[in-house]
């Protein structure tokens, strides 16, 4: 894997594209992800602890793309982006969260 930088050179000094709209298009995947999330697990209790930090995290992470996006930091919003809904799939498959099923927005067991 090639190391690149905020503008997307790699160490070699060739630039990798990516595209605007495929960042959107991501970020508006996540950000309906976020909305469908509902923490399941009871309080107060260890798991919900854990569900309200993988939440934090995703919406964390998701600020962060936000801000990389606004300041034309495409590659690091894709990567903030990912980590986010990231949280989001592994919350979901650990049972912290319920997303209603929707195996279009979320990476779920069965």
């Amino acid at each position: 894997m090639r190391r690149t930088d905020e503008k997307g050179t790699s160490q070699g000094g060739e630039t990798i594209e990516l595209p605007e709209e495929h960042v959107k298009k991501y970020l508006g995947i996540t950000k309906k992800a976020l909305n469908k999330v509902k923490i399941i697990a009871p309080e107060p209790s260890y798991t919900r602890k854990m569900a309200e930090d993988f939440l934090n995290m995703a919406e964390s992470y998701y600020s962060d793309a936000l801000h990389f996006f606004e300041k034309g930091d495409l590659i690091n919003a894709f990567a903030s982006v990912n980590y986010a809904h990231g949280w989001l799939d592994a919350g979901a498959r650990l049972g912290f969260f319920d997303v209603g099923g929707d195996w279009r927005l979320f990476t779920l067991s069965e």
